[in-house]
C-alpha cells in the first residue's frame, strides 16, 4: 500500500474517532489532543498496518492505548496542585527535637520480637531483611523457593501479632 493510499484512507477513517475520544476524556480539549496524538501515532507506525485489517479497529486501539497509557502515567505522577500562598512560612523558624528514647525503645522491641521467632522463621527472615532475594536465601538454606517464601510470610505474621501488643 502506497503512502497516498494510507493517507486518504487514514482521512477518510478518522472522523468516528472524535466521538471516541470525547467518550473517553469527557473533556473537549484533552479529546482534541487524543485524537492529534492517535494521528500522529497512525501516521508515524504505517509500516505496522496490515493491509486488509479493519483501519477503524486499528485506530480504535490505537487511541485506547494512548489514554490508558496517559492515565497510568497521571496516576503514578500523582500530582497535586496547590494555588494557596505559603508566604507565612518562609520566615517561620521552629525548632523540633526529636524523642531518640522512645524510638529507641521501639527498636528494641522490634528486635526482640524477631529474636522471639522460631528458628525455621527467623533464619529466612533475617537473610531477607539483610537483603537477599528469595532464590538466594533458598540455595543458602537449601530448602524449595515456595518453602521459604511461606516461611517469611509466617515469620512477617508472627511479628505483626507480636509488635501490636506493644
Amino acid at each position: 500500500m502506497s503512502t497516498i493510499e494510507f493517507d486518504e484512507m487514514l482521512v477518510s477513517n478518522a472522523d468516528f474517532l472524535k466521538p471516541f475520544a470525547i467518550t473517553l476524556t469527557r473533556d473537549n480539549e484533552t479529546a482534541q489532543d487524543l485524537f492529534q496524538e492517535t494521528m500522529f501515532r497512525a501516521l508515524a507506525n504505517k509500516d505496522k498496518y496490515n493491509v486488509g485489517t479493519n483501519i477503524k479497529a486499528w485506530l480504535y486501539t490505537i487511541m485506547r492505548n494512548i489514554f490508558i497509557n496517559n492515565y497510568r502515567r497521571r496516576t503514578k505522577q500523582n500530582t497535586i496542585f496547590d494555588s494557596t500562598p505559603n508566604d507565612f512560612l518562609l520566615n517561620y523558624n521552629q525548632v523540633v527535637a526529636a524523642n531518640t528514647a522512645e524510638s529507641h525503645l521501639k527498636i528494641k522491641d522490634i528486635q526482640a520480637a524477631i529474636h522471639q521467632l522460631p528458628e525455621i522463621f527467623r533464619n529466612p527472615f533475617l537473610l531477607y531483611f539483610d537483603g537477599y532475594k528469595y532464590a538466594e536465601i533458598a540455595e543458602m538454606l537449601s530448602e524449595p523457593l515456595g518453602t521459604i517464601k511461606s516461611r517469611i510470610h509466617f515469620a512477617r505474621k508472627l511479628l505483626k501479632e507480636q509488635i501490636q501488643r506493644f
